[in-house]
């Protein structure tokens, strides 16, 4: 293996042994098995460009190119133009992969599931971009010491995220790399300046040997291990929430119905969602519920409250049932309607846990996913979202009574035990707070309507997406205090005081009723991001209360005084999924805190899923993208297309110099000394000129010869060169003859004092191709004519511009900076 082969090998290397440090981030670790194989192709292509050779710069852009050429195969496929070429929309879908991963970054616990496609594309893409970095500077430039900063730069990033359990284990590695590296450099230079014999390397007062660049790259290696021992010591600050935090996140693993699921914190970046510009599309919903005002889209409950946060608890997780049983706590005697609702997901809403309403009974849908019993959830699997998923639900429109709330017994004993548990350091002002709110309540159920009021209607609470989450024991306290808020404060706030009161309650996370749409369909926002309460009541289950102010309808239940409340219904008949949508309004997220109180929002009413809104594609799209495929069909065909142009150009130019007047003759005859004299520039002149066009011939027979398989040997005479390659292209007869009669054109050009001229040279090249494409099979037909070999003379041609146009520049230069300053022209 070559120096510089040797070389690429180990900055390969290197870079995948440093990335090990990220492994610890990322569960599983896979990934790094495609990251290899890519960076790999990238370093394959550096080492041909090197080869062929390009100039630097060309070998680095061309890198590039491949890298993102490779990447947007991978993670941008279906976008791409012939699935690999980036256009706009796989522009786009990076730049969504690459904010999903920002905002995975900040939801995920460590080990983040690696189903993130924005965190998977982070982890690839970031690893490319430093194997880049690392090919560019140790093996394109020839400087393995600085190589090391992109090295470390990766090592500190995943030394600084993760939790230090064996840090020390994947420094080692990295650090093994670094030296490898460094040691190979040093090698490669070695070998430059041939053998190196024992003795002493350096001699005092003597300028220093061959060794002494070895030395300093070693050197300036130590200066940067030892940073990178350093720096992982320093006392960083730290950053909560998301990958930093001490909550960890996983999904559930393995084929079949067991498994556990450590649930992610989804509250994180709902007020991102809630403060963003543009209120974009998640999902399109289609029911046949004949009031959608309480269609909420539940995701997840957060039943686990350490006093300082809400999140999951961990939970057991099966596979998905037929038929999902009742729902804990429902009893038999209370209103209940069965509801069909589908739901189609945006291409961009990417959300491991699948939005549903509250209980659902059966879920449709495909792909690999997973059922958490205690909160009735489903969660994806081995890297399964709701990424343009559709899915059908069927789920209970529970409607209990004011009465059989008031009324309901005492929640079981572990129902009690485990959701109402509230951690020593919460502040006792919140329990103090709760008590003074629900002094004149004679149930559970009136201590929870009141405790809704007091922070939808009577609290002088304030809604505020601006208002920061907040951390700590203190935060529930702060808020009760500053009273302002969104729907994380108001939900958090009054799941922790009715914990203190005794009733069972969790914080449920998902979306509010959406905005009903002129084709009957509902549109589900990201600014629909909720979080709400529920409380655990015997006989109905656990119950959304809705204490948020202007966001969502404050179910009837908690109206007491409302006609019809306290008197059961028997269950009615939903409506079919065909009848025509009502054209009552739809509930509105402006609706005020009293006007929600009265029951006076009107709710968005039935669906029609059998309409649709149809179009067609715009003329300029259809344009754009038909002019794109012709720009990427063309740039595939260029290698065919130069290689077209260059033969016939040199083959008109053989039958151009066959066709002109023979000038390889002396002067004319007889003639004066003067004409003599002066004919002989003009003899010279064609003799050249015929000279250039047999030789043209000549590289176009070797070209040929190149494209059919048998490569160019530039250390043969023009005999030489046309016997090998009438052994090797197995050429009789004719195309024999004319490989040979080209040949010794070529050296009547080039040894005879009087060459003379020779005809049909065209014809003999086109004669010996035609033979070797009769000879050749259909793959080396086809690749002669698409990809000929041959055409990497273009690199050569543009490599060797490029290098003498910066020569040039850097003499002229050098020339400005050299000269006396009087001589400077301004």
């Amino acid at each position: 293996m070559s120096g510089r082969a040797r070389l690429a090998l180990f900055a390969w290397a290197a870079t995948v042994m440093a990335s090990c440090a990220l492994l610890p981030l990322v569960d599983p670790a896979t990934w790094i098995l495609q990251a290899a194989i890519l960076l790999a192709i990238q370093s394959g292509v550096g080492a041909a460009a090197r080869r062929v050779p390009l100039a630097r710069p060309l070998t680095v852009a061309a890198q590039a190119l491949v890298t993102l050429l490779l990447l947007t195969l991978v993670f941008a496929g279906r976008q791409a133009v012939a699935g690999f070429v980036p256009g706009p929309q796989a522009l786009q879908h990076f730049s969504d992969l690459l904010r999903q991963g920002s905002d995975d970054i900040a939801r995920y616990a460590i080990p983040a599931p690696l189903e993130s496609d924005g965190i998977r594309l982070m982890l690839v893409g970031g690893v490319m971009v430093i194997g880049l970095l690392v090919d560019t500077l140790a093996v394109t430039y020839r400087s393995a010491a600085p190589a090391g900063l992109p090295l470390l730069a990766l090592y500190s990033v995943a030394a600084g995220l993760s939790d230090g359990g064996m840090s020390w284990l994947w420094f080692l590695v990295a650090a093994a790399g670094y030296l490898m590296l460094l040691l190979a450099e040093g090698r490669e230079r070695l070998s430059q300046w041939g053998r190196v014999f024992g003795g002493t390397p350096h001699v005092p007062g003597a300028p220093d040997g061959p060794l002494a660049p070895v030395r300093t790259g070693r050197r300036i290696g130590a200066v940067a291990l030892g940073i990178a021992l350093v720096v992982p010591l320093l006392p960083l600050p730290a950053i909560q929430g998301g990958l930093l935090a001490d909550a960890r996140a996983g999904v559930g693993s393995g084929s079949g119905g067991g498994g556990t699921i450590s649930a992610v914190n989804p509250l994180v970046s709902l007020r991102d969602s809630l403060n963003q510009d543009e209120d974009r599309t998640a999902m399109v919903l289609r029911t046949n519920s004949d009031d959608i005002s309480g269609l909420y889209l539940r995701i997840v409950s957060l039943d686990d409250f350490d006093g300082t946060t809400w999140k999951p608890a961990k939970r057991h997780i099966t596979e998905v049932p037929e038929e999902f049983p009742s729902p804990a706590g429902l009893g038999a005697d209370v209103r209940r309607a069965q509801i069909t609702t589908r739901v189609s997901a945006a291409d961009w809403y990417a959300q491991d846990w699948l939005p549903m309403p509250y209980p659902p009974s059966g879920v449709t849908v495909g792909g690999k996913w997973r059922y958490e019993p205690v909160g009735m959830t489903l969660v994806g699997d081995h890297g399964q979202t709701t990424r343009g998923e559709t899915y059908e639900v069927r789920s209970l429109d529970v409607r209990p009574t004011a009465q059989q709330l008031a009324s309901a017994p005492q929640a079981p004993e572990r129902i009690r035990q485990e959701y109402t548990r509230v951690p020593g350091s919460v502040p006792s002002v919140v329990a103090r707070t709760a008590r003074r709110i629900t002094r004149n309540a004679t149930s559970d159920y009136d201590k929870a309507v009141a405790l809704q009021d007091y922070f939808a209607l009577t609290g002088g609470f304030q809604y505020d997406t601006q208002v920061e989450v907040g951390s700590g024991p203190d935060a529930i306290a702060k808020f009760l205090k500053d009273k302002e808020g969104f729907c994380v404060h108001f939900s958090f706030a009054m799941a922790a005081m009715a914990r203190t009161l005794g009733i069972p309650a969790r914080v449920a996370v998902g979306f509010a009723p959406g905005t009903v749409q002129s084709d009957g369909s509902v549109a589900v926002g990201v600014k629909d991001a909720h979080a709400w309460p529920e409380l655990y009541f015997e006989g109905v289950g656990w119950t959304r209360f809705e204490p948020t102010p202007t966001r969502g309808t404050t179910p009837s239940y908690t109206q007491p005084d409302s006609p019809g409340n306290n008197v059961p219904e028997a269950p009615q008949a939903t409506r079919s999924a065909g009848t025509a949508p009502s054209a009552a309004p739809s509930a509105s997220t402006s609706c005020s805190a009293q006007a929600k109180k009265l029951d006076e929002c009107a709710g968005a009413l039935p669906l029609n899923p059998t309409q649709g809104s149809g179009g067609s594609t715009p003329w300029w799209a259809i344009t754009t993208w038909t002019l794109l495929g012709l720009a990427a069909l063309s740039v595939l065909l260029l290698p065919m297309l130069w290689r077209v142009r260059r033969r016939a150009l040199r083959l008109a130019s053989a039958q151009h110099a066959a066709g002109a007047p023979a000038a390889s003759g002396p002067g004319r005859k007889g003639g004066a000394e003067d004409l003599e004299v002066t004919a002989e520039p003009a003899r010279l002149a064609a003799q050249q000129a015929a000279a250039g066009h047999v030789l043209a011939v000549w590289r176009e027979l070797i070209d040929t010869a190149w494209d059919y398989g048998i490569p160019p040997d530039d250390a043969l005479t023009p005999r030489k060169a046309a016997a090998r390659i009438v052994r090797l292209g197995e050429l009789e007869g004719p195309a024999a003859a004319s490989v040979h009669r080209v040949a010794g054109a070529v050296e009547q050009v080039l040894y005879a004092p009087r060459p003379r001229a020779e005809a049909g040279l065209a014809d003999d090249v086109r004669r010996m191709r035609a033979a070797l494409r009769a000879k050749a099979d259909r793959r080396t037909r086809l690749r002669a004519l698409v990809a000929p070999r041959s055409a990497v003379r273009a690199l050569w041609d543009l490599s060797a511009r490029w290098t003498a146009l910066t020569s040039r520049w850097s003499q002229r230069w050098t020339h400005l900076l050299h000269r006396p300053s009087g001589q400077r022209t301004g």
